[in-house]
């Protein structure tokens, strides 16, 4: 066998040993049930004792053992009573999913080789980190194999590739989020995510729901103005690209000069609205009027922002048609903020707003959990969504530069559901694991490789994937570049197989070695479910099952909070004043306009 392949063990037997086995089988399955019926018969008749097996069936030839009604009975039992187990055994094996995928489980991963996925050994490596306390990690499932439970640590990094309908919600995304011991952030399009884990984790911390296009009614109770990201020039330069990076597909068309026009006068309009205190709403009234050098003016009258001041008074005093182009440019990435819907969110109402802010500095050492919802299309708040989940994370990372060990006390969990859609934050791959050495573990969740490959790149997409610690598969794809690609990662077995053949009387043997890949793109393409195939760094591939939440001992928290904030439990909710959508917000009155 070749290095790094797994076999099967002895290879295919022949024909003829076949026949010999079943033959040997038969025969011995009809002895032992033939003395066992005579046995039986004799205590129930009182007859004579019945010797062993092999002289009771040569007895009963001769005749000198007598066949009786009683024995017929018990051997007809005894066939019905064989029949039953039989199948029984093919009908437990159908409810526990055993087929082709089950069966080859047992050439991936060895319960030595996954030690460190364990509990034990995910313990173990929580203790070493110091965040014992928050249990041994991530749950992934339970081998196919040895019915382990297997975890990622505190210091791995997920990515997971589910086809729609696969079950990534109930088997992944909520068991995260229930069993995170610290601060959440979770992304999603969807409000099932919200309803299903508000209940648990409101016992844990406070819960920020951010909700600008209404996934699931939630009413803006809170704000969070996204300018208190910005302390520098680096800072306004970063939240520009995020807005940038969050609406432009990879391969849309661009043109050099102007996109990175647009993206320097975004990070310097969104600077001085910082430095001035005004709303980021402000941002999109200077890129309307093309001649206003109010910002230009904030940033000279601030020390250490002359430079910046200077690139703003470059474009504004730039020829016509060229500054008409970069403006352009900027308001088109920055367009998101003319739906009042969406900036109530990030603007306060009013001088003296009574919502609370939201500090993500404050939210990642209190702890707590915070959803963020945003549809794809036309006035996504993908962009916000992004740039509220970027302050959040790089918060973390800040307080966890100055504890012990540089790692946050208790690992923040970060569940980024359909980040391809609505949280494309560009330089993650580029950030991945460097999050994971400081308590920050984050979960990517994704439909198919291409999606990935939309939203970064091949080669980013490429470098999300080897950045990540746990990469799981679980089921769903079609694309069969990808599928064959992961065929190799989980590997190749050999078949010994043995041929006869006869020649003048003569027998000859030979013996052909033949390589298989464990799992065939298409077992990978109708994965049952219930199924997922986990890819852990240095660790042969290996099944699990699947947990999903309603197989959980915490399920009823679950169902209670679906009781309670799912519409379709409860019936229909008004959690603000229902205002047509016909109605011009013109006419609307102050209360209905949220402040607008």
């Amino acid at each position: 066998m070749a290095d790094g392949r797994r076999s099967t063990g002895p290879g295919v037997l022949s024909v003829e040993t076949i026949l010999v086995f079943i033959g040997v089988g038969v025969f011995t399955i009809g002895v032992v049930g033939i003395w066992g019926a005579l046995k039986t018969a004799a205590a129930i008749d009182g007859a004579q004792a019945v010797p062993d097996p092999m002289t009771a069936l040569v007895d009963l030839i001769d005749g000198q053992l007598q066949w009786s009604t009683s024995a017929t009975g018990v051997l007809i039992l005894e066939f019905v009573l064989l029949l039953v187990i039989a199948v029984a055994v093919l009908s437990m094996r159908r409810r526990s999913g055993a087929g082709r995928v089950d069966r080859q489980a047992y050439l991936m991963a060895r319960r030595s080789e996954i030690s460190k996925l364990t509990r034990a050994g995910a313990q173990g490596i929580a203790d070493r980190l110091g965040a014992g306390h928050a249990g041994p990690g991530i749950p992934i499932g339970r081998t196919v194999r040895d019915d382990l439970e297997v975890f990622g640590s505190w210091e791995d990094m997920h990515i997971d590739i589910w086809g729609p309908r696969s079950g990534k919600t109930s088997s992944r995304a909520v068991p995260a989020i229930l069993d995170a011991p610290g601060a959440v952030v979770a992304t999603s399009n969807k409000r099932d995510l919200v309803d299903t884990t508000r209940g648990p984790r409101q016992e844990r911390g406070p819960v920020w729901v951010f909700d600008p296009q209404q996934v699931c009614e939630e009413p803006p109770t809170w704000w969070w103005n996204p300018l208190t990201y910005i302390t520098d020039e680096v800072k306004a330069r970063d939240l520009a690209g995020h807005f940038v990076a969050s609406q432009r597909r990879e391969n849309a068309q661009t043109d050099a000069f102007f996109d990175a026009a647009g993206t320097d006068l975004l990070a310097g309009l969104l600077l001085a609205a910082a430095v001035a205190r005004r709303p980021i709403t402000q941002v999109y009234s200077w890129l309307a009027d093309q001649r206003n050098d109010e910002p230009e003016r904030i940033l000279r009258r601030t020390p250490g922002l002359q430079l910046s001041a200077d690139a703003l008074a470059g474009v504004i005093s730039a020829p016509d048609k060229q500054r008409a182009g970069v403006y352009g440019t900027a308001q088109q990435s920055a367009q998101f903020l003319v739906n009042h819907k969406v900036t109530r969110w990030v603007v306060p109402q009013g001088s003296n707003d009574p919502r609370p802010q939201f500090d993500p500095h404050e939210f990642v050492r209190r702890g707590g959990t915070l959803y963020s919802l945003s549809k794809e299309g036309a006035g996504t708040a993908g962009p916000l969504v992004t740039a509220l989940t970027v302050a959040v994370v790089e918060a973390a990372e800040q307080y966890a530069r100055g504890c012990p060990m540089g790692r946050l006390p208790t690992p923040l969990v970060g569940v980024l559901d359909e980040a391809a859609n609505v949280c494309r934050w560009k330089n993650l791959p580029d950030l991945y694991s460097h999050f994971g050495s400081r308590g920050i573990v984050l979960m990517t969740i994704l439909q198919s490789w291409a999606q990935g490959t939309e939203c970064w790149g091949e080669r980013g997409m490429e470098k999300l994937w080897s950045a990540a610690n746990i990469r799981l598969y679980g089921g769903g794809a079609s694309d069969a570049t990808f599928l064959e690609k992961l065929s190799k990662l989980i590997g190749d077995y050999d078949i010994t197989t043995s041929s006869v053949s006869y020649s003048k009387g003569e027998r000859g043997t030979s013996r052909q070695i033949q390589r298989h890949h464990i799992l065939e793109v298409s077992d990978l393409a109708a994965l049952p479910p219930g199924r997922a195939v986990v890819f852990p760094s240095g660790i042969p591939a290996t099944m699990v099952k699947t947990v999903p939440w309603f197989a959980r001992p915490d399920a009823h928290a679950v169902e209670a909070s679906l009781a309670k904030y799912d519409p379709g439990a409860t019936g229909a909710r008004t959690l603000e004043p229902a205002v047509p959508d016909g109605v011009p917000v013109w006419e609307q009155s102050e209360e209905q306009r949220g402040g607008w």
